[in-house]
């Protein structure tokens, strides 16, 4: 689970990126999340979107897809959402810290 600094760093972050994932009238199927997992494996951070003709919200989309693929919803604005799934070795993101509290 990210902490709101993590979010924040993640955020910047993917500001600069592409849309790499689009949900369509099609909705969430199985080669969805398989190119959602690819991509997470790959890159680790993505930004996805839902088109206006889909039966499903951006935030339905979100959670639906972190669940399966296993990563955390860093960001749902209006049509676009935002995945990270860090990896265990190699990371290409350093996470800010938590404070723990005494």
């Amino acid at each position: 689970m990210l902490t709101s600094k993590q979010r924040a760093y993640l955020r910047g972050i993917a500001n600069t990126y592409e849309t790499v994932l689009i949900v369509g009238k099609g909705g969430i199927t199985e080669n969805l999340i398989k190119q959602a997992d690819e991509t997470l494996e790959a890159r680790e951070l993505i930004k996805g979107r839902v088109l206006e003709t889909s039966d499903i919200s951006a935030m339905e989309t979100a959670d639906i897809i972190a669940e399966k693929t296993k990563s955390d919803v860093v960001q749902v604005i209006g049509s676009k959402f935002i995945l990270f799934r860090q990896k265990k070795k190699e990371s290409q993101f350093v996470l800010p810290k938590s404070k723990k509290k005494s």
